[in-house]
């Protein structure tokens, strides 16, 4: 039972015949309160709203467990006038938190290291020719998987028993801009292919964490496509909690982001006519940027070779590199014409475009596409959102493969890629592609392939690093869910355990209000909420996190 009088600023909160002192607001019929419990030190948040005879709501404890209540008021008459109290002595220090890697929410006291794992009894998707393997165990040894086979001893390896789950390779998101500081465009200029992602990587953007949740174990971090030549690109493994260097997977070939389109030439950047300033402003404009800039690159290979003295070009040396093959492009591309145009450039110096990403209307030349050697990695069913995508069709990336384009689903977007493998089960919905082994290549061994990582990831082959995913269900299905998700034989994430981080960040959140509320009530000195949406970037966004 609760009374509430208008003169004094608590109330009595009666239980049975214990008495608490409360905090209690009223404004019209909505109600908060908060005390603490006798014998606690936490303190309890009542909202709730008075109908006339009765106040329910929500509310939360000081463990931050969320319950619903309800009150039978003895007497409710009026807002009481809340008074701070000027004893300092009295606020109750709260403990301090634990240090977590990272240092914020789903990070761990200490670093997970590598064990030596056994998977009884499962379908392992070994994308290799073997295909599914039913009832079948995997060994992970030092990051490596050691073993595939039948009834394989246990000896000292810790044993998870995968009756009915499925194990398959870590999902690969061919194109992703998380764990990006500070923006991914740099479109001040047409080529700006001396930047490189792998210098603003945030390895503690928890975006990481909730895609390893979704069975992705790495991702090629991306340039925005604000301009013709981007920026180099960051191929990246998921290792939740370490530093950003020990992100970067390592020794892998380098690439970078082109782009064409509307993007580039800005017809869709809400400039004014005569504030266009920036070349190129139309599509043979794009053309002219690429071939300009690779002559300029074969001329400063020449002068790089000769021995002669030069002045070193960065623009140029990752170009020149491109011409020389060492450097690989992935080019954001939606029209038939351009894909086609990018093509005949790179035919003329000689190399080969590695990757069209989007490829929307792919499906027209595919065939083109496969004779110059491109692979493909596109949206599932993401399209009319922008004038020159409204010729995608969902058959798309079945046509590409079934062209003998090397083909993959990537997402361009931080929530997307947590449903990686419903998002290329849409090719068996949409097409009517049946073979699942194939489909579920798309986002593993395709992608790694497109980015020369093949023999590395991609399938569960012996040999191969074990960045392994146990699922719940058919990995294609709607219903299956990660449980455990490996990077290097580390385990990242496991569902069991998420359910008791989330506890814990329950109880560290009621911490730190609590801390709050007694430092007020101490008389510190308050300040409005400052707090901030995390901007996930995509392709398009030319603004930063500075900017917003």
């Amino acid at each position: 039972m609760m009374q509430v009088t208008a003169s004094g600023e608590t109330t009595l909160f009666k239980t049975d015949s214990v008495k608490t002192k409360a905090d209690v607001n009223i404004v019209r019929n909505n109600v908060t309160i908060s005390f603490t419990p006798q014998g606690e030190k936490e303190v309890v948040r009542l909202s709730g709203v008075y109908d006339g005879g009765s106040i329910k709501g929500r509310g939360q404890l000081g463990d931050g467990t969320w319950i619903d209540w309800s009150a039978e008021p003895m007497a409710f008459t009026g807002k009481t006038e809340s008074k701070s109290s000027d004893n300092k002595a009295n606020t109750i220090p709260s403990a301090k938190g634990d240090i977590t890697y990272p240092f914020g929410a789903f990070g761990r006291k200490e670093l997970p290291k590598a064990e030596k794992v056994l998977f009884k009894n499962a379908t392992v998707w070994t994308n290799e020719t073997d295909g599914v393997l039913k009832n079948t165990d995997v060994l992970i040894e030092n990051g490596k998987i050691t073993q595939i086979g039948k009834n394989l001893p246990a000896a000292n390896a810790k044993t998870v028993d995968a009756t009915g789950k499925h194990l398959t390779a870590g999902i690969l998101d061919e194109h992703s801009h998380i764990a990006v500081a500070k923006g991914v465009n740099e479109g001040t200029q047409a080529s700006s292919a001396e930047v490189r992602i792998a210098d603003v990587l945030n390895s503690e953007d928890v975006n990481i964490y909730r895609q390893l949740a979704g069975g992705v174990t790495s991702s090629h971090l991306l340039h925005g496509s604000a301009n013709p030549i981007g920026g180099q690109t960051q191929l990246i493994k998921l290792r939740w909690g370490v530093e950003p260097e020990k992100l970067k997977f390592e020794n892998w070939d380098q690439f970078i982001k082109f782009a064409l389109g509307e993007n580039v030439k800005q017809s869709n950047w809400d400039i004014p006519d005569n504030q266009r300033v920036r070349f190129p402003q139309t599509r043979m404009g794009v053309e002219q940027v690429f071939d300009d800039h690779f002559q300029r690159a074969k001329e400063y290979a020449a002068l790089r070779k000769s021995g002669k003295p030069f002045r070193k070009d960065l623009d140029l040396e990752c170009l020149a590199d491109i011409l020389e093959k060492k450097c690989f492009i992935t080019c954001h591309s939606y029209v038939q014409s351009e894909i086609n145009m990018l093509m005949k450039v790179a035919e003329k110096f000689n190399f080969n475009v590695n990757t069209f990403t989007h490829i929307l209307e792919g499906y027209k030349l595919a065939d083109k596409m496969a004779k110059h050697g491109a692979a493909a990695a596109g949206f599932a069913d993401w399209w009319s959102y922008k004038l020159e995508v409204y010729e995608a069709i969902p058959q798309n990336a079945s046509m590409m493969n079934s062209q003998g384009v090397l083909t993959a689903i990537n997402s361009d977007d931080a929530e997307m890629a947590r449903r990686l493998n419903q998002e290329a089960a849409k090719s068996m919905m949409y097409a009517g592609m049946k073979d699942e082994a194939e489909v579920w290549k798309f986002v593993t061994l395709n992608p790694a392939k497109m980015l020369h990582v093949d023999n590395r990831i991609g399938s569960i082959k012996a040999g191969k690093d074990a960045d392994v995913v146990l699922w719940s269900d058919n990995p294609l299905s709607i219903y299956a869910k990660a449980e455990q998700t490996y990077v290097d034989g580390i385990k990242y994430f496991d569902r069991e355990e998420d359910k008791k981080m989330q506890a814990e960040i329950r109880t560290e959140r009621a911490r730190l209000v609590n801390k709050m509320l007694k430092a007020k009530k101490g008389g510190a000195p308050t300040q409005p909420a400052t707090g901030r949406a995390q901007r996930l970037y995509e392709c398009e966004d030319i603004e930063d996190e500075m900017k917003d």
